[in-house]
This record gives C-alpha cells, sequence and structure tokens, in this order.
C-alpha cells in the first residue's frame, strides 16, 4: 500500500493541511528546488499561497523529517524530500545543476572528523563542485573558472 501526503504528515506529528500538501507536491516534481520554485509552482496548485507560508511548511517539513535542506555555498538553500539516508551533491558551477551521490546508508562513518572539539555531530554533508555534462561541452577549458560566490576556500581537484 502506498503511503499518501497525508499519513507522511500524521506520522511526522505534522497536522495535514493543504499549503503542506501543496509544497511536498512539489518538492515530489523538483527535487533540489529553491523557495521561489517552490512558491511559484506551489500557487498553481494553492493560488493564495504566500511565500511567509510556504517559508512556513518548509521549516515543519524540515523539523518533522519529511524534508532536507541543502545550502551549496553561494547559492539559495535549496530543498528536497530525499531525507534518512547519507547522500551527498554534485553542484554545477556554471548552471546550477544538482545531482544527488550516495555515499554510506546509515551513519556517516566516512564523514567522521578527527576532533568534535566538543560537539556532538548528529549529520555531516558534503558538496562536490564541478560541471555537468552540458556545461563542460558548452564551455571551452580556458574559461571553465570558478565563479567567487562558489569559492569556499576548499580543495579543488
Amino acid at each position: 500500500m502506498e503511503t499518501t501526503w497525508e499519513d507522511q504528515l500524521r506520522t511526522a506529528g505534522l497536522r495535514v493541511t493543504r499549503p503542506r500538501r501543496a509544497v511536498l507536491q512539489v518538492l515530489a516534481e523538483r527535487p533540489h528546488a529553491d523557495v521561489d520554485t517552490i512558491v511559484t509552482a506551489a500557487r498553481v496548485l494553492h493560488p493564495s499561497l504566500s511565500p511567509q507560508a510556504v517559508y512556513g511548511v518548509l521549516e515543519a517539513l524540515v523539523a518533522g523529517g519529511l524534508a532536507r535542506r541543502i545550502e551549496p555555498a553561494g547559492a539559495p538553500a535549496l530543498f528536497e524530500l530525499r531525507v534518512g539516508d547519507n547522500h551527498h551533491h554534485l553542484v554545477c558551477r556554471s548552471c546550477g545543476a544538482v545531482a544527488d551521490v550516495d555515499c554510506a546508508v546509515g551513519a556517516a562513518g566516512c564523514l567522521t572528523p578527527s576532533d568534535t572539539a566538543g560537539f556532538v555531530v548528529d549529520e555531516a554533508e558534503v558538496v562536490f563542485w564541478g560541471l555537468c555534462p552540458a556545461c563542460r561541452v558548452q564551455t571551452p577549458p580556458e574559461t571553465a573558472r570558478v565563479p567567487e560566490h562558489h569559492d569556499r576556500g576548499g580543495v579543488r581537484a
């Protein structure tokens, strides 16, 4: 038997509302969507939905474990429904395309810090940056440089 949005909301301890159902539907159709995209698409399903309501719904879905917020450096926050596993993301420096990358299922064993500095680590996230296949074809190698807003000062291959 297939689980409905209503069932998932109730299981997460959240009330079933039209805005929450609309946002879940949008996220199911558009993984890695930013808030503007979610608002625009959700308004097709629920025309009176405000951006503030979408922010509230997203906050509740993330807190309830039904959605995940990812924040690539220099880019708007993105949301997805793939939760409960240890996956990471590939982000294109040119067009911003995002793809999932599987790592280890369960505990984040491949991302255990050598020193926690007193923190209790409950999650680790890796973002791989590069050029997607479409942008690699369109961008000559000499012009494929890192835009400054995507430079986190990390190690590059």
